[in-house]
């Protein structure tokens, strides 16, 4: 599996053996050897939902009246990750690793209430979107790293994507929601990476030690739910971002930890001129794996980050100083797992995200947190085909103490070529 598809779907490595999880179509073409690869998933879920609140930036969403439906709701689509078919290409020329990506996202819903989350348009809602993710060249040499040019999975947070095992299930919200995905934990634990134009530099593997760091196209428009509204005209920054990881492996224990950060100025708000304000966010990571389990824990912080999607929702306006604030904002998530004799891995994970209010604002409707547990199994049929039983319990909570709570089942499957 070439290495674009191993970023997206590097969460199968907690369910699938290496074989399964490097496999690809490789076809030799001349000075090229092409890899065509992917995922195909669908699941179904049902869903029950307590509170009739209107929660801004909440991720369970209110009720018909009476706090209760009356059943629960059955609904079909993806999982966190769409369906996913990429053809990608490596060669070597002049003393230089080249390599190219292209990559298509069809849904399996059949939605007419699709979204935008930041730079992921999605497209076609009747027949369930299209995403186009990933869109990039790579060139390089062992010796002095590499440089990525285009569309791909952002930097700050990937790794906390990457180690969710809800990757390879629904997580929250549920099969069928808006978009063409379900969310996973984002937003229930970490802040969505999104797939970002950008450029970026990635050293060599030092003995597990690896960086990278770039540049990506700066967050514009509006700042979520309840935030501001950022002018475009004057909002020029990229956002820079950066993590570092070291990998290792001895006694029998595979483990890695890692930081990542991101910061941009955010240029200037509608109506006020503090054209300077500058968003910033960090985390930090580890898991390990040894005879059977697998444990990761994760954590980030920030100002002006937002909650869920990159600065979403990061800013709120001051009643007394007419000026737009930062929200701070935390979270994290731990996860355990653990793989049967017959390859079945049972899953459980727990995670919240927390969003703050701003002095002197009305944020009593504002999310002060999304939480969610989350149990798996996950059987592999063959060494490509899984089978996943999912139940999660999510909850969104106001800063006024208003909740709406969400519990969804789900079933399916997901094959990896």
């Amino acid at each position: 599996m070439n290495k674009n598809i191993k970023l997206a779907v590097a969460g199968a490595v907690l369910a699938l053996s290496a074989t399964a999880a490097n496999a690809g179509i490789v076809i030799p073409a001349g000075d090229w050897t092409l890899d065509v690869s992917g995922n195909v998933n669908a699941y179904t879920s049902w869903s029950k939902t307590k509170g009739t609140n209107v929660i801004q930036g909440g991720l369970v969403g209110a009720t018909t009246a009476g706090g209760n439906d009356a059943k629960s709701v059955n609904t079909f689509g993806n999982g966190l990750l769409p369906n996913f078919l990429s053809i990608g290409g490596s060669t070597r020329q002049n003393d230089l690793d080249v390599t190219f990506a292209i990559s298509l996202q069809p849904g399996s819903a059949n939605n007419s209430a699709l979204s935008q989350v930041n730079t992921q348009t999605v497209t076609g809602g009747a027949n369930g979107g299209l995403n186009n993710r990933q869109a990039y060249i790579t060139f390089g040499d062992k010796s002095w790293g590499s440089v990525k040019v285009g569309k791909d999975l952002g930097i700050f947070a990937s790794d906390a994507i990457l180690s969710d095992v809800t990757l390879l299930g629904v997580g929250g919200g549920y099969a069928g929601s808006a978009g063409n995905t379900s969310l996973g934990r984002i937003g229930f634990g970490y802040i969505y990476a999104d797939w970002k134009p950008q450029i970026s530099y990635t050293t060599p593997n030092f003995s597990g030690f690896q960086a990278t760091v770039g540049i990506s196209q700066a967050f514009l428009g509006t700042a979520g739910a309840t935030g501001a509204v950022i002018s475009k005209s004057v909002n020029a920054s990229p956002a820079y971002e950066g993590k570092a990881s070291y990998s290792f492996n001895a006694n029998g224990v595979d483990g890695k930890v890692w930081v990542s950060g991101i910061t941009q100025r955010m240029g200037s708000f509608a109506g006020v001129g503090n054209d300077d304000t500058v968003a910033y966010g960090g985390d930090i990571g580890a898991k390990v794996a040894v005879s059977g389990f697998e444990a990761v824990g994760y954590y980030y912080g920030g100002q002006g980050l937002g909650t869920t999607g990159q600065f979403l929702d990061g800013y709120g306006l001051n009643s007394v100083s007419s000026k737009y604030e930062a929200r701070d904002s935390d979270g994290g998530y731990v996860q355990l797992a653990y793989t049967l004799p017959t390859k079945t891995k049972i899953a459980a994970s727990w995670g919240v995200s927390n969003l703050d209010k701003v002095a002197g604002t009305n944020d009593a409707a504002i999310i002060d947190s999304n939480e969610m547990w989350d149990a798996m199994l996950i059987h592999p049929l063959t060494k490509h085909l899984n089978l996943v039983a999912e139940y999660s319990h999510q909850q969104a909570e106001a800063h006024d103490g208003k909740q709406n709570d969400r519990n969804v089942g789900s079933l399916g499957a997901i094959l990896f070529f």
